[in-house]
């Protein structure tokens, strides 16, 4: 009888389960979060002026392509009258 209730391993419970592992997931995101390089405040502007910049060619090009369609298409259509 003895040998039965040795081999029979005791049952965690539920909530004993799920507070391991949400402490477990705490001590990990801890670790990675100071494992994180943060950019200098240089670097964030540097970048930032970048992105503008690319924005700003990327809508001139975008309202060229307008221009000429709107152009070609008005075009088509005095000459469909």
């Amino acid at each position: 009888m003895a040998e039965k209730t040795e081999s029979v391993k005791k049952k965690e419970h539920f909530f004993t389960k799920a507070s391991k592992g949400i402490s477990k997931f705490f001590r990990d995101t801890k670790g990675e979060v100071k494992k994180m390089v943060w950019p200098t405040p240089d670097t964030v502007f540097r970048n930032t002026g970048v992105v503008l910049v690319t924005i700003l060619i990327i809508g001139l090009f975008v309202v060229g392509l307008d221009f000429v369609f709107v152009n070609l298409l008005s075009l088509i259509m005095s000459v469909a009258k």
